[in-house]
């Protein structure tokens, strides 16, 4: 082995496409090569773990404000009429999906730049 600085040797398996984007970021970064990359990654970089079990949550909820909402629309064209009780439940099943969105905004953390 050659008198190098850095001795400890990395070895990872990447997919075909894992390559391809680390290729097409070492050649955005200007960097000279791989190596070089992936050590100010290591060094420098951030890994971020997001919670998305919220978003499973909110698009269940948005899967049945769908359900109800096509089968208010069903009903609307098959008597050619609107409803009161049906504007209503519009407005309300709208009113949780804005609730919903607030509620999930408010659980993201605020990333400083």
């Amino acid at each position: 082995m050659a008198n190098r600085e850095r001795k400890n040797e990395l070895k990872i398996y990447l997919s075909d496409d894992e390559q391809y984007i680390l290729e097409q970021k070492v050649k955005i970064s200007g960097m000279k090569s791989k190596s070089t990359f992936l050590r100010h990654l290591i060094l420098y970089g951030f890994v971020y773990d997001i919670d998305y079990s919220c978003l499973w949550d909110y698009n269940a909820a948005l899967g049945k404000i769908g359900g109800n909402l096509n089968q208010i629309a069903k009903r609307m064209n098959a008597t050619g009429n609107v409803y009161a009780a049906d504007v209503k439940e519009v407005k309300e099943l709208m009113k949780k999906v804005w609730d919903t969105q607030k509620a999930m905004l408010s659980k993201q953390p605020y990333i400083k730049q």
